[in-house]
């Protein structure tokens, strides 16, 4: 089984009509696997919905926790993009004899044209072949932990050589 920990990020907001804001109500997760025909196992947990410009260090302490805890070796965390590497480079650095790999939305699942899908599907993928470690799963491509940026201009991940 792998195990699914949601965290929140732009994967998961709702999108307020009334007030033009986005938001979160509940992950999307289960219909987002449903949607794609997953036939994985998976244990889906909800850690916090949580935009990942607002998480502290708290947060990924948690983060780090669940997956100590975690009797599943192969671990994908859903998160906001703005702060993955972050969060990476701290689960990185504890050398787990797990394969964990991150992947989020540059823009939000109910919006139609998200890449959400796409990303947790290759997320997927990537957790059941890669060797232990820690990863980032963006734009169909995977990123150790400590070789990938986010480019601002682009929208894209990218490797750091």
């Amino acid at each position: 089984m792998i195990k699914i920990f949601v965290t929140g990020g732009t994967f998961d907001k709702d999108y307020d009509e009334k007030n033009g804001r986005l938001y979160f109500k509940k992950t999307h997760m289960n219909e987002i696997l449903a949607l794609g025909r997953s036939q994985v196992k998976v244990g889906i947990e909800t850690l916090m919905m949580l935009d990942s410009l607002d998480m502290k260090e708290k947060h990924r302490e948690l983060i780090v926790e669940k997956c100590t805890a975690a009797i599943e070796e192969q671990i994908v965390i859903t998160h906001g993009t703005d702060t993955m590497t972050n969060t990476a480079r701290v689960l990185g650095a504890k050398h787990f004899k797990k394969t964990i790999v991150i992947t989020g939305a540059m823009i939000p699942y109910k919006f139609g044209t998200s890449d959400g899908l796409f990303n947790i599907a290759s997320a997927l993928a990537y957790v059941q072949t890669m060797p232990y470690g820690v990863y980032i799963a963006m734009n169909g491509r995977v990123f150790n932990y400590d070789k990938v940026t986010k480019n601002r201009t682009t929208g894209i991940f990218e490797e750091i050589k």
